[in-house]
C-alpha cells in the first residue's frame, strides 16, 4: 500500500487575499452578486477557504468594507493632518473630494455599495458609523464638531451626487460648494 502524502500549501496571507478579492467582486458585480464562490474564484483559492477563514458571507462583507472605509479614513487623516490652518484645511477638503473620493470610479462604486448594504445590515451600519466618526475626527482638527459633521455630510452628498448624476458637479462647482459653506 502506497501512502499518499498531501502537502498543505503554506499561504499565510490567504485571508487578506480573500478580503481583497471580496472588494474586487463587490466593485465589479455589487454586493447582491457577491458570493463565497465568486470571492474564492477571484482569489484563485478553493471554495473551502471561505468557510475556513470566515464564519459567514456577512463577516467577509464587514471585513472588506471595513478595509475600504479605513483606507478612505486614512486619506482624510493625511489630507487634513497636513493642513496647517483653516484655509489649507478648506483646500484639503476640496482636494479630498475632487481627487480622492470622486477621482476614483472604483471607490465611488464601493461607497455606494456600502451605503446601500448598510441600510439593510446593522453590522455594516457600524462600519459606516466608524468611518463617519474617523472622518469627523479628522475634520475637527480644523472645524468645530457641528461644522465637521455638516461638512462630512456635504462630502458624502457630493460623492453620491457624482455617482448618481448624469451631470455631476465640476471641480469648480465643488470648490464653490465647499468654500460657500466653510468661508
Amino acid at each position: 500500500m502506497t501512502e499518499v502524502r498531501r502537502t498543505r500549501r503554506h499561504d499565510p496571507h490567504r485571508r487578506d487575499r480573500l478580503i481583497d478579492a471580496a472588494l474586487q467582486v463587490i466593485a465589479e458585480k455589487g454586493v447582491a452578486a457577491t458570493t463565497h464562490r465568486e470571492i474564492a474564484r477571484a482569489a484563485d483559492v478553493p471554495l473551502g477557504s471561505m468557510t475556513y477563514h470566515f464564519e459567514s458571507l456577512d463577516e467577509v462583507l464587514a471585513e472588506a468594507f471595513t478595509r475600504h472605509a479605513n483606507a478612505a479614513a486614512d486619506v482624510f487623516d493625511q489630507r487634513l493632518g497636513a493642513a496647517t490652518d483653516r484655509d489649507s484645511a478648506i483646500e484639503a477638503v476640496i482636494t479630498l473630494i475632487r481627487d480622492d473620493l470622486i477621482g476614483s470610479p472604483n471607490d465611488l462604486v464601493m461607497a455606494v455599495e456600502l451605503y446601500v448594504a448598510a441600510a439593510r445590515n446593522p453590522a455594516l451600519r457600524a462600519v459606516t458609523q466608524a468611518w463617519m466618526q474617523r472622518s469627523r475626527d479628522a475634520l475637527e482638527r480644523h472645524f468645530d464638531p457641528a461644522t465637521a459633521r455638516e461638512v462630512d455630510a456635504l462630502i458624502e452628498g457630493l460623492v453620491l451626487h457624482s455617482v448618481l448624476s448624469t451631470d455631476p458637479m465640476t471641480p469648480d462647482q465643488i470648490r464653490h460648494a465647499v468654500e460657500r459653506f466653510l468661508r
